[in-house]
């Protein structure tokens, strides 16, 4: 994972709860195995957070937030479209992603991401849409790219696949070669002449 923020401690409790929800699932996670790794007490760690459900929000909108700056970087860069939009879309799993498809958890994850923190994902998703449609609108006007619908439409369609793509491969390995196909299929259908 990437920086959690400039408070040591925190960055330790978040880096603990990640390892421990990869490690036994949210479900069966406790408070002292988030305590124990991040070497505090369970008492001290409550000062930080109330229960695992609000660590859970935390790194959801950790993902959410490190994946909209990996997004726009990535689609900044000059190239042809699939070949962005593969980037992008390698951006936007992150480490975060090859953890959960990698954890024997990897799916009561993804639902844990619906269920606990559905607003985070709710608004994160909205965030990657809009990065996605605000390029998209921009390569159009460039002429770079032919749209078959409006921006808005054509980047729902595609963060939509790519959450499809990450909640049914079956591994990290699939979910990366299925992202990149999706890039190219993508890129080829919207590449100007």
């Amino acid at each position: 994972m990437k920086d959690l923020g400039t408070d040591p401690k925190q960055k330790a409790i978040l880096k603990s709860a990640w390892t421990a929800f990869a490690t036994y699932g949210f479900r069966k996670t406790s408070m002292d195995d988030i305590a124990r790794g991040a070497g505090m007490s369970r008492p001290a760690l409550y000062l930080h957070y109330r229960n695992k459900e609000d660590i859970f929000r935390s790194l959801a909108q950790y993902y959410y937030d490190d994946a909209a700056e990996c997004v726009a970087e990535a689609l900044s860069c000059d190239g042809p479209v699939a070949e962005v939009l593969a980037g992008a879309f390698k951006a936007q799993g992150g480490g975060i992603v090859e953890a959960m498809l990698t954890s024997p958890h990897g799916m009561e994850l993804l639902d844990a991401g619906t269920t606990t923190a559905p607003d985070i994902a709710q608004d994160g998703e909205a965030r990657l849409r809009g990065l996605y449609a605000d390029w998209l609108a921009a390569q159009a006007e460039a002429g770079r790219v032919h749209l078959p619908g409006p921006p808005d439409a054509v980047a729902a369609t595609m963060t939509a696949a790519l959450k499809g793509i990450k909640s049914s491969a079956p591994g990290y390995g699939e979910y990366q070669q299925r992202v990149a196909q999706l890039a190219k299929l993508i890129g080829g259908g919207l590449q100007a002449g």
